[in-house]
């Protein structure tokens, strides 16, 4: 079912900043660094993945993210919805039940046998394809998946995720260069608000990290971190 009410953009950033909280998605540590997938280390960590087992919480959160991107983009902007292997996959599922819409993914590369396919799923040549993804750093994996679509013959403009670091300046020029619109529900600043009204974390604890956000390269420097 296509829901037919949504809270503003405020709202909805807010509330879903609280889901993460909730489940224990958000993860801030300045003495036990995490290690990201780009080898660097850091005092965040989140984990959208967790949102799959709450269903209540799943729910509302891919209630607005249908909701937000219909407003956006339109409410007939698409033909197909495909999920990036592995993460955005269930995210996809929802949204695509929720927008009556048939469901692809998309593989990080061609599997190695078989028909060698990186898309998986119908996505009919010039069909109008929006990417769904649990979050997004700097967006340089997004333009993987999209040029694999694009590649495959239809068209994908739009790409929506629940979460969105927004702490990298050029983030979404980089994606317009490409052709390509972001949308998402909530971002760092967003759950840091949010953790302080809530005392999810210790003031320091939040200090140190909103430190890290601002300048992250700086950050590991002082600390002797490459």
């Amino acid at each position: 079912m296509i829901p037919s009410t949504y809270p503003d953009d405020a709202t909805m950033a807010q509330m879903t900043a609280r889901m993460l909280l909730d489940i224990r998605a958000v993860h801030f540590n300045t003495d036990e660094l995490f290690t990201h997938a780009s080898g660097k280390q850091a005092p965040t960590y989140i984990d959208c993945r967790k949102l799959i087992s709450y269903p209540r919480i799943r729910s509302a959160a891919m209630d607005f993210l249908t909701c937000k991107v219909m407003r956006d983009a339109g409410l007939e902007a698409f033909d197909n919805i495909a999920g990036g292997e592995t993460a955005g996959i269930p995210f996809a599922a929802f949204v695509a039940e929720r927008m009556a819409l048939p469901m692809s993914y998309v593989r990080k590369k061609p599997k190695g046998y078989g028909r060698a396919a990186q898309i998986e799923g119908e996505m009919p040549e010039g069909a109008r394809v929006l990417l769904v993804e649990d979050l997004t750093t700097d967006g340089g994996s997004k333009l993987k998946f999209v040029d694999a679509i694009r590649q495959a013959g239809a068209n994908c403009g739009h790409t929506a995720v629940i979460f969105y670091y927004g702490i990298f300046s050029d983030t979404e020029a980089r994606l317009a260069e490409h052709g390509l619109k972001l949308h998402w529900l909530t971002t760092w600043a967003d759950v840091i608000a949010e953790a302080r009204r809530g005392g999810d974390f210790d003031a320091d604890t939040l200090a140190d990290v909103e430190r890290f956000l601002h300048d992250p390269d700086g950050w590991r420097a002082d600390r002797g971190l490459t």
